[in-house]
Formats: structure tokens, C-alpha cells, sequence
């Protein structure tokens, strides 16, 4: 079994972002990634996706091409594969919380490493969804965690906005009621690796200390706080928080 690389991760591509506004050109997708990234990941994805085919049971396109996916995903994933997946107002709210994060942890390595584990969650859970791997009941947990999510974005809005209504702890418990959906609407699809990534990203937000120094009326992040509370203004209004 031969395997393209190139052409494999064209294809793929394009079917992640079929349904998206953006028209994007074969040229830039080729752009998107560096060789050196491809020659990489090269060797070890066609390994990978011939072990997949496991003797007797057939070959199952649609089965190889979610795990192609991932296999990439796992491979390249960075800002600019973010750009694809990510909407722009999307990416302008997670730069600024990457500048609070750095900040905060003074460290640009952690920083950059809980923005990375927050986009590949995002992109896996968009390549199970539009590849129909959730069930009847996942499908139910995700449109409560979604109600739950933008309740929570308003709440962060309504913090930041109003004086004296900051309360960390029911703060805490909304986060706590996002992390734990999550978890549930990914239970069977995603490594203990995965989830762990998504423990650290939950654990990070929950920590008081990040809660009170962010929504401080005269803090030193209120001016990254009111960059992010206008995108999700805006994300919001575009019904896509």
C-alpha cells in the first residue's frame, strides 16, 4: 500500500475545510506547511496507517481517513494549521489569552503549550464531528455543553463589564461544568493523553489566582480583558459562541 503524503495531506485538508467562507487556493495549502514538518511525519504516518488495516476485515476508506486525520493533526498541528480550522475572531480572543497566559505563568513555553493543547482539541472534536463519529447521545452532551460554554462567555462578559458582580466561585463551578462535558462528549473517541491535555487546560483557567488578577476593574490585564470581551461580543452577535 502506497501512501502520498503530499496528497494525502492535501485532500484531507480540503475535506476539514469544505464548509468554510474562506477560499483558500491549493498553492496556500501547500504553503501551509513546512517540508521539513511533512519529511518528519512522512515515514511514521504511512506505518501507522498500515497497521490500521488489521488481516480480514476489509478496507474501510471512510475509518482510514478519520484516523489519517488525526494522524496529522497530531503531526502538524500549530498556529498556522489553527489559521484553517479557527475563525479570525476566534484567533484574535486566544492571542490575547496567550498574552495574559504568558504573563501570568512567565513562561512563554507553558503559555504556548496550553494554546497548543486548546487548538488540537478543537480541531479533533470539529474532524469527529464532521466525520459523524458522534452518537445520538454525544450529539445531546455537545448542545449542552455548547448552551453551557456560551453561558459561561456571557458570564466572563458580564464580570468584566459591571463592577462588584465578580463571583470566582460560581466562575469556577460554570468552568468546572464546561470541562466536565467535554470530557464526557469525548469519552470514547480520544487518548487518556487527549483528555489529560484537557485537564491541564481546565485546570489552568479554574486557578483563583488567574480568576482575581484578570477581572481586577483596574488590574494590568484589563486592557488584553477588553480586547477579548469585544471579540466575544462579536462572536456572540455572529451566533458563533
Amino acid at each position: 500500500m502506497l501512501i502520498n503524503f503530499r496528497n494525502i495531506l492535501i485532500e484531507e485538508t480540503i475535506l476539514d475545510i469544505s464548509d468554510s467562507p474562506s477560499n483558500i487556493s491549493m498553492s496556500s495549502l501547500v504553503d501551509l506547511f513546512s517540508w521539513n514538518q511533512i519529511n518528519n511525519a512522512s515515514f511514521k504516518l504511512k506505518t501507522s496507517l498500515l497497521e490500521m488495516e488489521e488481516p480480514g476485515t476489509g478496507f474501510d476508506s471512510k475509518g482510514l481517513g478519520l484516523k489519517a486525520q488525526k494522524k496529522l493533526l497530531g503531526k502538524m498541528s500549530s498556529k498556522r494549521i489553527a489559521k484553517v480550522f479557527i475563525d479570525d475572531t476566534t484567533g484574535k480572543v486566544l492571542d490575547s489569552a496567550s498574552k495574559i497566559m504568558r504573563d501570568f505563568l512567565s513562561s512563554k513555553k507553558e503559555a504556548e503549550k496550553i494554546l497548543k493543547y486548546i487548538i488540537k482539541t478543537v480541531i479533533k472534536i470539529g474532524i469527529l464531528y464532521r466525520n459523524d463519529q458522534f452518537n445520538a447521545e454525544e450529539l445531546r452532551t455537545a448542545v449542552t455543553f455548547k448552551e453551557k460554554f456560551h453561558s459561561l462567555a456571557m458570564t466572563v462578559v458580564s464580570f468584566h463589564e459591571v463592577d462588584f458582580t465578580f463571583d470566582r466561585n460560581y466562575l469556577r463551578q460554570s468552568v468546572e461544568e464546561c470541562h466536565s462535558l467535554l470530557q464526557t462528549l469525548v469519552a470514547r473517541h480520544l487518548t487518556e493523553k487527549s483528555k489529560t491535555r484537557i485537564d491541564i487546560v481546565f485546570g489552568f483557567f479554574t486557578k483563583f489566582e488567574l480568576m482575581d488578577v484578570i477581572f481586577q476593574s483596574d488590574g494590568k490585564y484589563k486592557e488584553i480583558m477588553d480586547k477579548i470581551v469585544a471579540d466575544m461580543h462579536k462572536l456572540m452577535d455572529e451566533g458563533n459562541l
